[in-house]
């Protein structure tokens, strides 16, 4: 019998990893898609999978339309990675930031429990909820301190999912991913503005980069791995909360480094330091700890920062050079 599943964000980066995933298991993928002016599609289309997803739209700000999505569905899992996901902007838009990642879960699972109880749901937690880090390594168990809208809107998304667990019995589990990134990933985070950057300077339409703190630590993995974290989650017996993470930690520094060497360049010779983007209250460092992934999962990172960084770069020459 067919497995049907819902997921929220399926035009994100996750979201078209995850979706591609699923339909190569054979599962019914629904997607829940607001209406924007903009292109949202491209990442379904680089996949080569947009003609495979069923839209239903729907928007996580709208309690009304997740319940009509999820009948409409009738999805077995459901998969919330929809989100207002840039920390930078849940400062200028910290309202709308914590209507979305946080009262948008209570909407989601709310609709589980009325309508689709025997659903299974995955929420989408972030590494952004440790924030001022409590532990060198944190791990499930880490206590949390998130230090931007983003971080706190989450951290609610992230309890509540743990209280319909607890209250409804619902098979809810989150993930805690720390940074996942891919040729996928928007232009606004820093790994997709450095590679698209090192891909502009090569071929000589720019010349210098401007970034804030690049001695902040990230533990940075590939979201094309990331994903089959997601969907073992659901099909454990027992749901629960895993942290899902490469276990190394590297600057943002050194990550300029290893993207502009793929292309020949020194990185000092491009990039500048500017105070214009450090935030309010920095992350200075996070390093996830996936033992529990790895040992109830059986799930481990196939890809190294080397090897994501070098396919981010490939993938953004391509896109520079039609430009041309």
């Amino acid at each position: 019998m067919t497995k049907r599943a819902l997921v929220t964000g399926v035009t994100g980066q996750d979201g078209a990893y995850l979706a591609q995933l699923l339909l190569g298991k054979g599962y019914e993928v629904h997607g829940l898609l607001a209406r924007r002016s903009t292109d949202t599609k491209w990442r379904l289309r680089e996949l080569g999978i947009d003609g495979d997803i069923r839209f239903i739209e729907g928007d996580l700000a709208d309690a009304a339309s997740l319940q009509r999505a999820l009948v409409k569905s009738q999805a077995d899992e459901v998969y919330n990675l929809g989100a207002q996901s840039f920390v930078a902007s849940s400062w200028d838009q910290p309202l709308l930031t914590g209507t979305v990642d946080a009262l948008g879960v209570t909407g989601l699972l709310e609709a589980i429990r009325q309508f689709k109880p025997d659903a299974r749901f995955y929420q989408a937690s972030t590494s952004e909820m440790f924030g001022l880090i409590q532990a060198e390594r944190q791990d499930e168990n880490t206590p949390f301190y998130p230090r931007s809208p983003y971080g706190v809107a989450k951290l609610y998304g992230h309890w509540i999912t743990v209280n319909y667990r607890e209250s409804f019995g619902l098979h809810a589990s989150s993930g805690i991913l720390f940074n996942h990134e891919s040729p996928l990933r928007g232009i606004e985070f820093v790994t997709r503005k450095v590679t698209d950057a090192v891909a502009r300077i090569k071929l000589g339409k720019q010349r210098e980069l401007r970034l804030g703190n690049i001695d902040a630590k990230r533990d940075w993995g590939f979201a094309g791995d990331y994903v089959e974290a997601m969907w073992l989650m659901l099909q454990q017996a027992k749901p629960a909360d895993y942290v899902v993470a490469t276990g190394v930690t590297t600057t943002v520094r050194d990550m300029c480094k290893i993207a502009f060497e793929a292309v020949g360049l020194n990185y000092q010779d491009h990039v500048v330091v500017d105070p214009a983007f450090f935030r309010p209250a920095e992350v200075d460092i996070l390093l996830g700890n996936p033992a529990k992934a790895e040992r109830v999962l059986g799930w481990k990172p196939r890809t190294s920062l080397v090897e994501l960084i070098g396919m981010m770069v490939e993938a953004d020459l391509r896109r520079v050079g039609r430009e041309q």
